[in-house]
């Protein structure tokens, strides 16, 4: 912790002031009133406590910090440009621009020292609990007696539109049934949204519901007080048995004569005139984006970073010396890295799959392949949203995650998020982004609409997360239309960088599972059947592996092509079969996956679809999506399955 003075915290709380004020005056766009009114919430957290280095923003053991409600960017912004990571003052005035490294919401893997993609408010507070819980988990395995070398905290800063959303009660709840001890939040309570005052629709008592949750409780406090912030923070630091929320209250816009404390210092620039009276008002004199020397020296973390990731390399490297197959299993998984023997284990799946060729529901194919995987693959952390028995997503290497009275983790690595299907995916997304993990977790595809926006993210984010998606379709039964995917492999299919598989049987299966977990760059979603279903395919993981290969080639000359994909390739089967008595030769195209196929080069979609050959689509779910390979007539179901 620095020794500054009450001047010096002020002044450096002015500098993230002046800095969001420009920003947004000179973009005259954005966010002011929250990065003014949480900056002194950000002087005691990022001088007084976090660790980080900026010369090493991917450092495994610093503390990762969230700024849930991303709108107020220009916090972030301003912070990373201070403490001396690669963030130059001219990419603060490039604020909101094209392809500058300071967007309108904070982007991972775009500004160096951003933890993860924020906006969707409540999801960045998710997301932290998906990282709190990877450290635990992380620090369970691999620490020893002596070398503590995953240690480290996670923060996030939230608002009023993060707490009125439902996924933070979510997280919240899980946050507490996990005991995340390191997991800090601090919530900018300061009553004000875009439409106004927050009265007349947000009467939630914070305090009791987080209490309720099982979190520790600080505040009320003023969160213009560093030095109150800075005592919360070291209290939170302190809990040996739970999460911890610092209540503090703030005003938007803090500084500013006319706006702070309206809505009108929320999601607009202040104006020119503004400016200038805020400037006068807490004394800043520098002309815009002009920091002085003496702020500057305040807020530099390199040399304070860099001395403390010296300290943790020492140590790793003593663990490295006593613990040496533990050490590299560590460094391997937080680089995200696939095990030596990774292509063994995926060809003895597909193998295994096809010799046994057994009649089953992908579903369960799905738990078969997953049995494999997770033998040969400890950084995978399973889950289902209280459908474990149906997702089929537990095996007998991942046992139930559960923790004791005193905090302490026994190990498993399947959790049960219970019926919180939104709060799962973006928690998985947490895990993701802290690396250590592959998560992946379980649900009806149905249900894929709760946690849309989180898978949209993961797909953004370029990270890898695998949804499990069963009960893909009305061949589900019983349950009726409410639980009948009909439009949700279309909509999966529609979100840019998500790769999307419907297997036809156990050897598609295991294939697509192999594909997910080597995409390190991209999340997948596997929809997955009820029914049984029986096995189709001989083909090499190499032509599956590509999204659509000739399953069964026409007798004699091919008239026509059938495209089929997951439950319906057995009928286009049984389809071929009865058009070649009447003398009519047809080639099957199994499709497992859209979104792969359509990446292959022409060459291969060619001699997969000749041009000139009529083609069929057939799923059921709804006709759109399949018309743009020239399709003749699709087969499908553009109802509801009543």
């Amino acid at each position: 912790m620095a020794a500054h003075t009450p001047d010096d915290s002020t002044r450096m709380a002015n500098a993230i002031r002046a800095l969001a004020m420009d920003a947004v005056q000179q973009a005259n766009s954005g966010h002011p009133g929250a990065p003014m009114g949480m900056a002194d919430m950000a002087v005691a957290l990022w001088d007084r406590h976090l660790k980080f280095n900026p010369a090493d923003p991917h450092w495994p053991d610093r503390d990762r910090f969230v700024l849930s409600n991303g709108h107020a960017s220009m916090l972030q912004y301003a912070l990373l440009h201070l403490t001396g990571f690669d963030l130059p003052i001219d990419e603060l005035k490039r604020f909101r621009q094209l392809h500058s490294k300071t967007p309108g919401h904070p982007e991972v893997d775009v500004t160096p020292g951003i933890e993860t993609t924020t906006g969707p408010l409540g999801q960045g507070f998710a997301n932290a609990v998906g990282m709190a819980l990877a450290e635990k988990l992380l620090a369970h395995e691999f620490n020893r007696p002596g070398h503590a070398v995953v240690d480290h905290h996670t923060y996030v800063f939230m608002g009023d539109g993060c707490m009125m959303e439902g996924i933070s009660h979510e997280a919240a709840a899980l946050a507490g049934a996990w005991r995340l001890n390191k997991l800090v939040a601090l919530y900018d309570d300061n009553g004000i949204s875009i439409d106004g005052p927050v009265k007349p629709w947000f009467i939630d008592n914070v305090h009791q519901r987080f209490e309720a949750c099982g979190w520790q409780v600080i505040g009320p406090i003023d969160g213009h007080d560093a030095d109150a912030v800075d005592a919360a923070i070291a209290q939170a630091r302190q809990s040996a048995d739970a999460p911890t929320l610092v209540i503090c209250r703030t005003v938007i816009g803090q500084g500013s004569p006319h706006r702070a404390g309206s809505a009108k210092a929320h999601g607009e620039a202040l104006g020119v005139d503004e400016v200038a009276a805020t400037r006068a008002a807490i004394g800043w004199s520098e002309p815009p984006f002009v920091i002085p020397d003496a702020v500057y020296a305040l807020w530099d973390h390199r040399a304070r970073g860099a001395a403390a990731q010296r300290t943790w390399q020492q140590g790793f490297d003593g663990y490295r010396a006593a613990h040496p197959e533990l050490a590299a299993e560590l460094l391997r998984r937080m680089a995200g890295a696939l095990p030596a023997d990774f292509d063994a284990v995926a060809a003895q799946a597909l193998h295994s799959a096809q010799a046994k060729a057994e009649t089953v529901a992908t579903r369960k194919a799905s738990q078969i392949a997953l049995e494999a995987f997770t033998r040969a693959l400890p950084e995978m952390l399973g889950g289902s949203a209280d459908l474990t028995g149906s997702n089929l997503t537990n095996t007998s290497s991942t046992p139930a995650l559960r923790f004791g009275d005193d905090g302490a983790s026994n190990g498993g690595r399947h959790i049960n998020y219970g019926v919180r299907e939104f709060g799962m995916a973006a928690v998985m997304n947490g895990i993701a982004l802290h690396g250590g993990f592959i998560p992946y977790g379980g649900t009806f595809l149905v249900f894929s609409d709760y946690c849309r926006n989180a898978v949209r993210m993961a797909a953004l984010m370029r990270r890898r997360v695998v949804y499990v998606f069963t009960h893909d379709s009305i061949g589900l039964g019983e349950d009726g239309p409410t639980h009948q995917s009909v439009e949700h492999a279309a909509a999966l299919r529609l979100i840019p960088n998500l790769e999307v598989w419907r297997p036809a049987d156990t050897a598609e299966t295991a294939v697509a599972w192999a594909c997910a977990l080597r995409e390190a760059h991209r999340p997948s979603a596997l929809l997955l059947s009820r029914q049984n279903l029986p096995a189709v395919s001989k083909a090499a993981a190499e032509q599956i592996a590509r999204g659509a290969y000739v399953l069964a080639e026409a007798p004699g000359r091919a008239r026509a092509l059938i495209i089929a994909t997951g439950s319906e390739v057995a009928l286009a089967l049984q389809a071929r079969e009865l058009l070649a008595a009447e003398r009519i030769g047809v080639r099957v195209v199994s499709m497992p996956s859209t979104s792969v196929f359509d990446r292959q080069d022409r060459k291969y979609q060619l001699a997969v679809l000749p041009p000139k050959l009529p083609r069929i689509a057939v799923e059921a779910g709804v006709t759109a999506g399949w018309w743009k390979y020239g399709c003749a007539a699709v087969l499908g179901v553009d109802r509801f399955g009543e």
